[in-house]
């Protein structure tokens, strides 16, 4: 199934994404961890591309392996440090193994990246397109993202990526459900209108938000951080508040009409079901 179709059915669908290893020996906890987060019936599965598409071929097998739970896959593809050859390898071999969704990502900027064919997501959707018919999903920053020289400039790069083909975007992840509606209504102001997924990621170590502000920008709220701070020794402590953290997000968004979100979950299924648990009344599983 396109994720178009599901994003458009009018129920509230939450999605959840896995990460490949970088060693082939660790592919089968992978799998395990696939086959634990089928089970909490995801709307779909999203499975990640290594910087300079390291683990591109892990990539394909644990979106094979999640479509054989019956589940949805949408496989992450960059472009920065790619051979337009390997890409279309890339996108070939996804097509033979039926998987039939890609998000189109430029990549991040880091000292190992090689050249590669192209260095715009917008340029990888054309190619996309060229050699397949795949749904085709994007990348987005509530707050902006980090290269970009203004918030109109950013705007103007997610229009370019709708009118290449996009026809959805998911967001980085983001703390303040504020600066989500905020986007929204920057992006209908600027005339996109693809639907938009929620990026939700449970913090369960206080550890981890060095990192998630230097890799995505995201501002992290006052009432946040003195979460962190509170409960930073006691990890038992701080990964229920994490999850709870999470759990009021979706439930506000929710609320607030959005019916579309995505669970960042680090391969952690225990975090996912426990957050799934949370919501299954509200959204209906």
């Amino acid at each position: 199934m396109k994720v178009i179709d599901i994003l458009n059915n009018g129920k509230v669908n939450v999605s959840c994404e896995l990460f490949p290893p970088k060693a082939w020996d660790k592919l089968e906890g992978a799998k395990q961890v696939v086959r634990e987060i089928s089970k909490l019936n995801p709307s779909f599965v999203s499975v990640t591309y290594g910087a300079g598409g390291g683990t591109s071929d892990y990539t394909v097998d644990l979106g094979r392996e999640v479509q054989n739970f019956g589940v949805t896959a949408l496989a992450h593809l960059t472009c920065l440090s790619t051979s337009e050859e390997k890409l279309i390898s890339v996108i070939n071999n996804l097509k033979k193994n039926n998987i039939e969704n890609i998000l189109a990502l430029r990549g991040d900027r880091g000292e190992e990246n090689l050249p590669g064919a192209y260095s715009h997501a917008s340029e990888l959707i054309e190619l996309i397109k060229k050699h397949g018919d795949f749904c085709i999903g994007g990348a987005c920053y509530p707050e902006c993202h980090p290269e970009s020289s203004s918030v109109s400039a950013d705007l103007d790069g997610l229009k370019i990526k709708a009118d290449s083909g996009c026809e959805f975007f998911t967001t980085q992840m983001f703390f303040d459900n504020n600066v989500f509606y905020k986007f929204m209504y920057r992006l209908l102001s600027a005339g996109i209108t693809v639907p938009i997924v929620a990026g939700v990621m449970p913090v369960t170590n206080s550890n981890q938000l060095n990192r998630i502000v230097s890799l995505s920008g995201s501002g992290i709220p006052l009432r946040f951080k003195s979460i962190a701070d509170k409960f930073s020794n006691d990890p038992a402590a701080m990964k229920q508040a994490g999850i709870a953290y999470a759990t009021e997000q979706i439930i506000d968004l929710v609320a607030s009409g959005v019916n579309n979100i995505h669970i960042y979950t680090m391969n952690k299924p225990d975090v996912a079901a426990q957050i799934m648990a949370n919501i299954s009344d509200i959204i209906g599983k």
